[in-house]
């Protein structure tokens, strides 16, 4: 599972020396001069721009056209192929390979849907450079002929996880299935907080992780030191890192068992020498190394002589065959804490038979050994039920780690219904955020029926609006979970949120169409609220627009929905409703754009929804904050005029510096009041560029036509069936 490095990147910063944040180009850069500066541009990654790819590229169709057996045939051909410039433990790479795909979906943050492999990020820093991820670019090196071979009939994020279950199945494991269709970008993610820490390695207690996005216990680790925390060689004091870093994933004791015990039940670590030996990460690396890294110094420097996390831990005495042996193991011998060559600390059996074979000299035999946090599965009392269990009961343990593999590797792409491929398992789980099929297919005439209900329900611009904001953007680019399709606004524990008291107030009234009409699922007439607003707010400015419907969605069950990780999905500040649930370190303006960036929004996308929002007066408490006009329910442009218009002075009317009162410079009187995500649209230059776009006297026919655009955006953003 963990090959994390101890040698001598450990205490140099994540950004070499010399770089600092300069420009490729030479030169102090605007973030140099201004560090706090606003991060707008996060809302820029992953466009057109830095895509190879035709714009007409669909990789679902490339996919189709695959020849998935081959494909397979070619990943089990490759991983008895040892090459000489990487040699293969054993003459085989699946503990290498079953790694890569590991370290590429183990990043996913359930906090908040970020990392893990959908996106093929392992090829970018830092996760190319991370020192958990040493050799890691020899297997995606190992992996480029297939690649090129099948070009982009499959992306590398798909192949890092279809080459970890190849090596599974190769071994003798039963995999529980495989879900392709994680698209491959081409650039690094600017958006996921990794840590503060400027050290590799730099020890947090896992205290510090509670309601926290980090995944792991130490700058640079997929998940938790294998020394235990901050080398302590205890395996007691490592349960509650193991329990916080995994718990990050929506992972149980269960699984984590499982997990553990089952990626150490193959493969090896390296650490056959002093770290000091092993040169540079990826990133750092000279140029003549060709994105390769960590080139050790120590005898051949592969092989036999390999270094990585600096470890020297086999669990296994078949370790390219699936066992039982590390449970076996675990519990069969007593252990004796000792010292790899590299002088970490690990555990060997004591007075054990030399009975784990040698990687690369078959006339030489090793006792059995361990990690310290493989020691915990026995020491922790909880984690030894669970691992005595499946030492009794093998086929317990492996339809357990097959789960737990699979919800590993596929966690991070949201609902079944974006997998593709032949081995997509059947059964829908409930991590999957599983839908019903759907029952009601209305009509054009039944939706114009239920647009006619709707409007005749007494309810405001404001609420209908209010409504499906609620329900739809609750989406996370970064696992696609959320959205309005399943109408979980309705369900625990959406529908007890703070943040959807407006909204709780007007489902009754649409659950009621709903029941007596029967033409469409809730989701679809939440959907159709909001269409029906829009549509009223931009006929009270005078521009007759129609605006985008497509039905289809279902209504999920409370037994669809796991409440705990669905609590998960709670804003902490939504500056579209100018909500925010407590103060923090972030800044209210900071904590915008990242729900921007969730919605996948652009710079323009996320001005016009702010501007639109403010003056159909969707606040979450019904407040006044940002609504800078007395026609509340009007599309109209008066949130962009009033903001810049000169005539009113701004303060702030609390210590805290979230809240303000706008002045008349002339008599004094107040004119409005707003919060840091509304007045962030003057003071932002970027932000206050799009604007004046807006502000601008010929601009209310485009502002209703933007904002009609991204507003559907966000209402079809979990409609993968479109």
């Amino acid at each position: 599972m963990v090959e994390a490095e101890r040698e001598a990147s450990a205490g140099k910063c994540p950004f070499h020396a010399g770089a600092s944040n300069k420009a490729s180009g030479g030169g102090t850069t605007n973030r140099d001069w201004w560090p706090q500066q606003l991060r707008v541009d996060l809302l820029n990654q992953h466009s057109n721009r830095s895509n190879p790819l035709d714009e007409t590229f669909d990789y679902r169709q490339e996919f189709a056209k695959l020849d998935y057996s081959a494909l397979k045939g070619d990943l089990r051909a490759l991983l008895s192929e040892s090459q000489p410039w990487w040699p293969a433990d054993w003459g085989s790479y699946i503990g290498l390979f079953i790694r890569m795909a590991w370290h590429s979906a183990g990043t996913y943050r359930s906090t908040d849907g970020r990392g893990g492999s959908g996106r093929g990020q392992q090829r970018f820093a830092p996760l190319n450079s991370w020192p958990d991820n040493v050799s890691l670019d020899k297997a995606r090196r190992l992996l480029w002929p297939v690649k090129q071979k099948y070009g982009q009939k499959i992306s590398w994020a798909d192949l890092y996880i279809l080459a970890g279950n190849v090596a599974l199945e190769n071994s003798g494991f039963r995999t529980f299935g495989f879900g392709a269709g994680r698209e491959d970008v081409w650039e690094p993610d600017l958006d996921v907080n990794w840590g503060d820490e400027t050290t590799w390695l730099e020890h947090r207690h896992p205290e510090s992780l509670a309601n926290s996005p980090l995944g792991a216990t130490e700058m640079g680790l997929i998940y938790v030191n294998p020394e235990g925390p901050e080398h302590s060689g205890d395996p007691a004091s490592a349960a509650p890192a193991i329990r916080a870093t995994f718990g990050n994933m929506g992972m149980n004791d269960e699984e984590i068992v499982a997990l553990i015990a089952g990626g150490h039940t193959l493969g090896k670590t390296h650490g056959a020498a002093d770290a000091k030996h092993v040169g540079v990460d990826p990133e750092t690396a000279p140029i003549e190394a060709q994105g390769l890294g960590w080139a050790s110094s120590h005898g051949t420097g592969v092989g036999a002589d390999a270094i990585t996390s600096g470890l020297e831990v086999i669990w296994s005495q078949t370790p390219t065959q699936w066992s039982h042996y590390f449970f076996e193991n675990l519990f069969r011998y007593e252990w004796v804490q000792t010292r790899s060559p590299a002088g970490a600390i690990q555990f060997e059996a004591v007075e054990a038979a030399e009975i784990i074979p040698d990687a690369f000299d078959t006339a030489k035999k090793h006792k059995p050994t361990m990690l310290v946090t493989d020691l915990t599965l026995r020491f922790d009392p909880e984690f030894e039920k669970i691992s005595r269990r499946f030492l009794n009961d093998p086929q317990a343990f492996n339809e357990a780690f097959a789960r737990a593999w699979y919800k590993l590797t596929h966690r991070d792409m949201g609902p079944k219904a974006r997998y593709i491929g032949p081995e997509v398992p059947k059964e829908d789980l409930i991590w999957q955020d599983p839908l019903p099929q759907p029952i009601y297919h209305p009509t054009t005439y039944d939706i114009a029926l239920l647009k006619e209900k709707i409007a005749a329900s007494g309810l405001s611009v404001t609420e209908l609006t209010s409504v499906a904001w609620a329900s739809a953007s609750t989406f996370r680019g970064g696992d696609k979970r959320g959205g309005a399709n399943g109408a979980r606004l309705a369900l625990r524990p959406q529908r007890e949120w703070e943040v959807n008291a407006v909204a709780a107030r007007v489902l009754p009234v649409l659950e009621a169409i709903q029941k007596t009409e029967q033409k469409a699922s809730l989701a679809d007439i939440i959907v159709l609220a909001g269409v029906v607003g829009v549509e009223q707010a931009a006929k009270a400015v005078n521009v007759d627009i129609k605006v985008p419907f497509t039905a289809g969605r279902v209504d999920a069950r409370q037994d669809q929905t796991d409440i705990e990780s669905f609590e998960l999905l709670k804003p902490k500040a939504d500056g579209f409703r100018n909500y925010r649930a407590a103060a923090g370190r972030t800044s209210t303006e900071n904590l915008l754009i990242d729900k921007a960036q969730q919605l996948t929004l652009t710079v323009p996308e996320l001005t016009v929804l702010i501007g639109g929002l403010r003056v159909l007066g969707i606040n979450f408490d019904g407040s006044q904050h940002g609504v800078f006009t007395d026609k509340v329910g009007e599309l109209n442009t008066d949130f962009f005029v009033n903001l810049l218009d000169m005539r009113t002075e701004w303060k702030a009317t609390d210590e805290s510096g979230e809240r303000f009162e706008g002045r008349d410079r002339l008599n004094g009187q107040p004119r409005f009041s707003a919060t840091r995500a509304d007045l962030v649209f003057g003071s932002n230059a970027v932000l206050r560029a799009s604007a004046e776009v807006y502000a601008s006297s010929d601009a209310q026919q485009k502002f209703v036509k933007d904002f009609v655009a991204a507003w559907s955006k966000v209402m079809d953003l979990d409609r993968f069936d479109l």
